[in-house]
């Protein structure tokens, strides 16, 4: 489980396409700094185990052809920036919301208005998930827990915004994410837990 509290904007090293997999080496002091084979670190919101510890500050990680055509982690290349988070310490406080590290969905980022103290983001909302995301509510973009301040469109051709302010622009990939650019999402899990246990209960018989 995660929080989605970013610890480290870290960078893609080397991608080795694999027969239906590719193994990712990811610079990121902090997180590896107590990693281990077998840990958990979220990387642009996907839950990633630790395949090796590569020179104290870097890890290598298998990613099956499911997750990279589920994510935007298949159009990751050496040089692409990622958000970087361990998995969450049962005796720390839970910063942001529940997360699992498991994308429900990818968005496109459709604009950008910046102001003086945050800068609005407007992200196409994939209509499979649509019905997860309210108004104030938490979602997960690229590993980053946000309030969605804003929901707009027509049914098939929704949208959600997400104000950032200066922290989270500087150290996410999000103070990057220019119109075009691929996100992965991840709804809160309570609100799909709720929506089965009220299927479960309305039916027939």
């Amino acid at each position: 489980m995660f929080t989605g509290i970013v610890e480290e904007l870290g960078e893609i090293v080397a991608k080795e396409d694999l027969a239906d997999a590719a193994r990712f080496t990811v610079r990121g002091p902090v997180v590896t700094s107590d990693a281990g084979h077998g840990d958990s670190i979220a990387v642009n919101g996907v839950c990633l185990t630790v395949v090796d510890v590569v020179d104290g500050n870097a890890f290598t990680a298998d990613v099956m052809r499911e997750t990279l055509v589920r994510s935007s982690l298949g159009a990751l290349a050496p040089g692409s920036r990622v958000n970087l988070e361990r998995a969450a310490a049962v005796n720390s406080r839970l910063g942001g919301h529940i997360v699992q590290g498991h994308v429900d969905g990818t968005g496109t980022v459709i604009s950008r208005s910046p102001s003086e103290h945050w800068t609005v983001v407007r992200i196409a909302l994939p209509a499979t998930i649509s019905r997860y995301v309210v108004e104030k509510g938490s979602i997960t973009v690229d590993g980053v827990s946000l309030t969605v301040s804003a929901l707009g469109g027509q049914p098939g051709d929704e949208y959600f915004e997400i104000s950032l302010i200066p922290t989270t622009l500087a150290l996410t990939t999000l103070g990057a994410a220019e119109p075009g650019t691929p996100v992965n999402l991840e709804v809160d899990v309570i609100a799909k837990y709720v929506e089965r246990l009220h299927t479960a209960t309305h039916q027939p018989g």
